[in-house]
């Protein structure tokens, strides 16, 4: 059976037991506040610290936070979706992402950020 984006997930095979509908859901929500800290994370970055001595510097780190927080919003969707119709088909949940991701960018921003002190730090 093929599926399109517009197939409901619920007209999709059989109902798992609901409390692994939960569990997808929970993670569902757990991406959606990780986006949120994120995108909250990028703004704090970009408007509340001071600024480095090379210019944009507080861009570099903020923006692909933000970018990253937007990102994972509208992945988590896609990912809930295709863990609920593998559960529905009786499938392996398929691999995700997400985790990567975040990681990376974590990591990149926070490389970006010790650079950008080490060369800002003209006192020490």
């Amino acid at each position: 059976m093929a599926l399109s984006a517009r197939t409901k997930t619920s007209e999709v095979g059989t109902d798992p037991d609901v409390r692994f509908s939960y569990a997808n859901e929970r993670t569902f929500l757990a991406w959606n506040r990780t986006a949120l800290a994120l995108v909250t994370a990028g703004l704090a970055v970009t408007q509340l610290l001071p600024p480095f001595h090379v210019p944009g510097g507080r861009r570099m780190i903020g923006l692909p936070l933000i970018a990253t927080g937007t990102l994972i919003s509208i992945a988590s969707v896609v990912q809930w979706r295709r863990n609920e119709l593998a559960m529905r088909l009786g499938r392996p949940l398929p691999p995700s992402l997400l985790p990567r991701i975040v990681a990376g960018v974590v990591a990149l921003s926070s490389i970006v950020a010790i650079v950008l002190v080490i060369i800002g730090d003209g006192k020490s």
